[in-house]
């Protein structure tokens, strides 16, 4: 079988072995972040950017902005992989800076799951008949998952829920936009299934996904170190009247003079105390200070999430997802 595709001449072993220790400081880690993107654009005929409106994606996204602004490269379509369990303000999130960044946003939707939910007025948790699908959707949950009962709850932290909701979607969006590459904003201090990822990752496996490459920008980075970004220079950078360095607020009542939380491209919800943002239904602040501001070294990330556990994750990867 010929290579995926034939005209890409990318290093898949880039990143192999290697932890965020080896890019020590912001300025290693930011010049590797570079460097990627940089080659990833250029290679890729039809690339996206996976955003999520948190953190690690918004991160992602501003280097995918600053590559193509600095080298005259298009900024690629954003892929947003909506689930129907969103926090509102995170759907306010990404629609208010995908129209201040003029990004051109690909909604990714099982409108199957969706629109069934609509039509019987379902709830988080209420169950959701498997002959009730599509038979695109049956045969994944059927065929792929395996999965043997009459129905599923629903709910994003389920194997059966999570797939369907998102690996599916994401999968639908990228055989129908013919994409070859998508750069995301995983990193390799966020789980375990994640730690030996490459930059550039082959997804090639026709029975599992449209063959595809990941492009993964921000392995290198840590927690902190994402913050560390943002209020050195993606904030500065994007936000004007804003000090170009060394200003990290305290609180939302703590911003320059003139500038609201509405100004920042930093999601509300990490102004509330979450950590992460994953479902309105399984998600909780981690607690009272902004994120930033609380112990990243002694406390988990994800605590507040209550599907991520390693298995499921590992499996879910495994399927398609990030």
């Amino acid at each position: 079988m010929a290579a995926f595709p034939d005209y890409l001449d990318v290093d898949y072993t880039d990143g192999e072995g290697e932890t965020p220790e080896d890019y020590p400081s912001i300025n290693h880690k930011i010049e590797k972040a570079i460097e990627v993107t940089k080659e990833g654009l250029e290679q890729y005929e039809n690339p996206v950017v996976m955003w999520t409106g948190g953190k690690d994606s918004t991160l992602t996204l501003y280097f995918v902005k600053e590559v193509a602004d600095r080298f005259d490269l298009e900024v690629p379509p954003v892929v947003f992989i909506d689930h129907y369990q969103h926090f509102d303000e995170l759907i306010e999130f990404v629609e208010h800076w995908a129209d201040e960044w003029d990004l051109e946003v690909i909604w990714a939707r099982n409108t199957d799951i969706g629109d069934y939910v609509d039509e019987n007025g379902l709830d988080p948790g209420d169950d959701i008949p498997i002959d009730a699908l599509s038979e695109h959707n049956q045969h994944h949950v059927r065929e792929i998952l395996e999965y043997e009962e009459d129905s599923f709850p629903f709910l994003l932290d389920t194997y059966v829920g999570n797939h369907l909701l998102k690996t599916v979607a994401l999968n639908d969006a990228i055989e129908e936009h013919d994409v070859d590459g998508i750069i995301s904003g995983i990193r390799w201090d966020e789980q375990e299934s994640r730690a030996d990822e490459t930059f550039f990752s082959p997804r090639h496996d026709p029975d599992i996904y449209p063959p595809h490459d990941r492009i993964q920008t921000i392995l290198q980075f840590d927690e902190a170190a994402v913050w560390d970004a943002f209020w050195n220079f993606v904030v500065p950078d994007t936000v004007e009247g804003f000090p170009e360095e060394g200003y990290v607020p305290e609180t939302d009542d703590d911003l320059p003079e003139g500038i609201e939380q509405d100004d920042i491209p930093v999601s509300p919800k990490y102004f509330a105390g979450f950590r992460s943002l994953g479902s309105e239904v399984s998600t909780d602040k981690a607690a009272q200070e902004p994120a930033w501001q609380q112990d990243l070294e002694g406390t988990t990330e994800r605590a507040g999430r209550a599907q991520d556990k390693e298995d499921l994750m590992e499996r879910l990867r495994d399927l398609g997802y990030m």
